[in-house]
């Protein structure tokens, strides 16, 4: 059976950016199992993986753009130090990520640009925002 609209699939997988530095991978742990087109994982992972067998191995490069999207300069700001977290306000770092919790209750990382006495400078775009994204897979099974 091939891998087409609407079926279950299970992947092994690792995850690099172009640096070769693994950002995501299935190994240790079970093959990712999604439905083609349920939004489960990203739209150009499904249309890499459309038509391959059970079995079958590829790689697979995402542009930035077809993937978290580029960085977007409107997503990094400055709050004041006093709106952290009392647990968190001595122990930022710049490079550091944190969850924070945004007003709808979703939790996002927010990536730890610049820190000075009175200010945090935060990066909210994705993790992988501006990355290009290369993947090696493989077809466990295709229902």
């Amino acid at each position: 059976m091939i891998v087409k609209d609407t079926s279950k699939v299970k992947i092994e997988y690792e995850g690099f950016l172009d640096s070769g530095e693994v950002f995501d991978t299935s190994r240790g742990r079970a093959p990712l199992e999604f439905v083609i087109g349920k939004n489960q994982v990203i739209l150009s992972l499904e249309k890499g993986i459309m038509g391959m067998k059970k079995g079958e191995e590829k790689e697979i490069k995402i542009e930035a753009k077809d993937a978290y999207g580029e960085k977007n300069p409107d997503f990094f700001g400055k709050i004041p130090k006093e709106k952290l977290p009392i647990d968190s306000r001595d122990k930022v770092e710049a490079g550091s990520i944190l969850i924070m919790k945004l007003p709808e209750g979703h939790e996002v990382p927010v990536k730890i640009l610049e820190v000075d006495e009175n200010e945090v400078t935060l990066d909210l775009n994705h993790p992988l925002a501006g990355e290009n994204l290369n993947f090696k897979v493989k077809i466990v099974d295709v229902e």
